[in-house]
């Protein structure tokens, strides 16, 4: 388990990283889905290795539907990387860490 791992809901993901500056990854995933349990890991070992540059979090899209009605989630587990608040990339099914490594170092190294 990652102390650095964010557990937001409806309520919080506004404040907790749409008006938060810098690059996020937000991990949409409900209980019953497999996929989403074994990405888990994964997600906890990206918020550590990332911690102080990625604000990374999780939010159940079962017990928060506006969110997952806001970010369009379609397919679970879905990825949502931002930038200053801001969806600029996202992927649907189970990603390995070297991907989503790539994903995050992509829009940490370029200019919004």
């Amino acid at each position: 388990m990652s102390k650095h791992l964010l557990t937001l809901d409806d309520d919080s993901l506004d404040s907790q990283l749409l008006q938060a500056p810098g690059v996020a990854l937000l991990d949409f995933w409900a209980e019953w889905c497999a996929p989403c349990k074994m990405l888990l890991p994964t997600v906890h070992e990206l918020a550590d290795l990332y911690a102080g540059e990625v604000r990374v979090a999780t939010i159940n899209a079962d017990q928060n539907p506006k969110s997952a009605e806001q970010f369009s989630v379609r397919g679970l587990p879905t990825l949502v990387i931002l930038r200053n608040g801001k969806e600029v990339d996202r992927v649907v099914g189970t990603q390995s860490k070297t991907r989503l490594a790539a994903l995050l170092d992509r829009y940490l190294t370029t200019s919004p």
